[in-house]
């Protein structure tokens, strides 16, 4: 085989190949000889078929065959010999014209990984923010918890209601005098002030009584998901069955054995821990986005184009999810737009900082291995059909690019935790507002507004049961609409390294872009 090199700039390299005629006819000559004692052909005995005969029945084929192997040894040869270290899939070409006997012409462009000597570890300094959960912020998530199991009790006779009470009622809505689908409940209980229904309904059955007849007017909003409402007033005959008070709330054992628990100290344990856990990983995230600094401000090296358009795509992809969830997705959109070099440097930062991660791990011998590898396997199996993840796990065994992509997070976590182990880390005691605001810090690195402290968990303990069901959503419902975001921000972005940044020595042999596509037939 020869190899010529047309091109090196840079990280960029480009080749053009020459696979002998010769060279391919042996290989298909060989399988000819392998596979010619199992050919069966009428009038002939097992195994006694000519070998030109074979030829002839599967000739094509096993050259297809041939060529995607010589193909294959020719890319690993490449590599070897100059010593390459693809940066991701080369882009293999063969010359249009060739058929069989001829030599196969390659043209092969990549991308290498850059050169990087592993920096010394020594002297990183890292702070642990700690954050200690009060017995007040248990009391709260307790609370909270009760929210959602709240229970209703019959009110006295002639109670009026009031927000927070819950109604029983019957209604039948119409627009113009003609009901329409979907605008009958019976036995609909209402939580006023809840804010479910559309605006107007639920305020004009404050000071109701259980027996009462009301007839409201209200206009359905314009983006009404029902087209035929969307903009529309309409008239709903309300009946009002019974009037119910929310039951006092006791965090005591009975409200624990509500949830399948034993006790409301073994509540407020689980409580606590699935806060320590959630403030532990906001501590790590901090501790992290630090050393990833430290890292970023001492290291300045090229890195492939290809891989940071990568990860662009995969960072705009996501800003222009959120920003068509924003209320008006144009000026979010258009905001995003205006940073979109701010966001193309934070890839850039991220592949960097995800290669130089890699070498690290690499010069310290930090390594995922089989068994952590076939959990992940597994694990992300699980996303797919039960029918197609037998498959995906054969596909990911037999690619090494896709194997190293499923492996770069797991492989990140564990260099930082190697870096966490030789750094010297010094504790502060902290707020969990002091803590997000940290977190959300700007890419100046002036404090972000310290953010409310998030809520718990929905869901105490897997024994415990879930939230109570919402209330079947009556035609007159309001769609819920998310509470305005605010774009994602350029210092979250640059949170993790990319996770295609894989080790180099995984860097896979490289697929051929173009070559014939017929299949070699069964022999």
């Amino acid at each position: 085989m020869q190899i010529v090199e047309t091109s090196n700039e840079g990280l960029k390299r480009a080749y053009a190949l020459t696979i002998a005629a010769n060279d391919i006819a042996a290989l298909v000559e060989g399988e000819v000889k392998k596979i010619t004692p199992q050919v069966r052909m009428p009038g002939f005995r097992p195994g006694k078929v000519p070998a030109n005969l074979v030829r002839k029945m599967h000739g094509p084929a096993l050259h297809q065959q041939a060529l995607e192997t010589s193909i294959r040894e020719a890319m690993d040869k490449l590599v070897a010999e100059k010593g390459l270290r693809p940066a991701t899939q080369p882009d293999v070409s063969l010359a249009e014209g060739y058929e069989e006997g001829k030599d196969a012409e390659l043209t092969v462009a990549l991308e290498v990984l850059p050169e990087i000597t592993a920096p010394a570890i020594d002297g990183i300094k890292l702070e642990r923010l700690i954050v200690e959960v009060s017995d007040a912020e248990v009391d709260e998530a307790v609370g909270r918890i009760a929210q959602g199991q709240k229970r209703y009790n019959d009110a006295p006779e002639g109670t009026v209601a009031a927000d927070g009470d819950q109604l029983i009622i019957d209604f039948a809505g119409s627009v113009d005098g003609v009901a329409f689908d979907g605008g009958t409940a019976t036995d609909q209980p209402l939580e006023l002030g809840s804010g479910r229904f559309i605006p107007g309904f639920e305020e004009q059955l404050v000071g109701v009584k259980a027996g009462d007849e009301r007839t409201i007017t209200v206009t359905f909003p314009a983006d009404y998901p029902a087209e035929n409402l969307a903009g529309k007033d309409a008239q709903f005959a309300c009946t009002v069955k019974a009037v119910k008070q929310a039951a006092e709330f006791t965090a005591d054992d009975d409200f624990a054995k509500s949830l399948g628990l034993e006790s409301i100290e073994q509540l407020r344990g689980l409580i606590k821990g699935q806060i320590e856990q959630e403030n532990g990983g906001l501590t790590r995230t901090a501790m992290k986005r630090s050393l990833l600094d430290q890292l970023a401000a001492g290291h300045d090296f090229a890195v492939p184009p290809s891989m940071v358009e990568a990860e662009f795509a995969q960072i705009w992809q996501q800003l222009t999810s959120e920003a068509a969830k924003e209320e008006d997705p144009a000026a979010a959109l258009a905001e995003i737009e205006g940073e979109k070099d701010d966001y193309r440097k934070i890839a850039e930062r991220r592949v960097r900082l995800g290669l130089l991660l890699s070498e690290i791990g690499q010069a310290n011998g930090v390594q995922v291995n089989a068994n952590e590898m076939e959990m992940l396997i597994r694990q992300a199996a699980q996303q797919y059909r039960e029918q197609d993840r037998q498959r995906f796990i054969e596909y990911i065994r037999s690619d090494a690019l896709a194997a190293a992509q499923l492996r770069a997070p797991l492989y990140e976590d564990k260099v930082v935790d190697f870096l966490f182990d030789k750094a010297e880390v010094t504790e502060r005691s902290v707020t969990r507002e002091e803590l997000q605001a940290v977190i959300e810090a700007d890419e100046t690195g002036k404090p972000a507004e310290a953010a409310p402290a998030k809520a718990a968990p929905k869901k105490a303990a897997k024994k415990a049961k879930e939230e109570a069901p919402a209330e079947e959503a009556a035609p007159a419902e309001a769609e819920a609409k998310p509470a305005k975001k605010a774009p994602a921000k350029k210092k979250a972005a640059e949170e993790a390294p990319a996770a295609e940044a894989a080790p180099a020595e995984d860097a896979p042999a490289p697929k051929k872009k173009a070559a014939p596509k017929k299949k070699a037939a069964d022999a």
